[in-house]
């Protein structure tokens, strides 16, 4: 059985976990020779309650603006870490983070592995909302590898 992962997609949304999903993924594309896609998903379905009920586009450019940010300063730093810069790519999305990262993006860009944090959210969130990573195992359509240690393989 060959793991000669090529096209690695981690997603992020600024949780412990899956920063160090994204230095442990930095490291499997290293090794690997291959191309890293960064991806973060902005659920609207959060923000209903705020604003009245509505997200105007001021917030919703706010918002995408954050994640770009966010998603650059995780580049820069793999880059300044030796990881060349034209193999990695980031991605904000909108819509629902279990099936953007499970179906839509892989499809559209042809991952063969992904990389995700155990969780990014409390045991009451993951109970009334369910959890990504959880989701993403059960219905990816490519391999997953839910990540629970460091790069050293201490536990988080």
């Amino acid at each position: 059985m060959e793991q000669d992962y090529k096209k690695i997609l981690v997603p992020v949304d600024g949780s412990k976990e899956a920063e160090m999903a994204f230095k442990k993924a930095v490291k499997v594309a290293q090794m690997n020779g291959g191309h890293l896609d960064v991806l973060t998903v902005l659920d609207t379905k959060q923000f209903i309650g705020l604003h009245g009920g509505m997200l105007n586009g001021d917030v919703i450019y706010q918002l995408s603006e954050d994640a770009q940010k966010y998603l650059n300063e995780l580049k820069d730093g793999a880059v300044k870490n030796g990881f060349n810069e034209d193999d990695i790519a980031i991605h904000v999305r909108f819509g629902e983070p279990k099936t953007v990262i499970s179906q839509e993006f892989i499809e559209e860009y042809e991952n063969d592995l992904i990389m995700i944090g155990s969780t990014g959210m409390n045991a009451v969130t993951r109970l009334l909302v369910g959890s990504v990573s959880e989701y993403v195992t059960r219905n990816a359509r490519t391999d997953v590898i839910i990540v629970r240690t460091d790069t050293n393989n201490d536990k988080i």
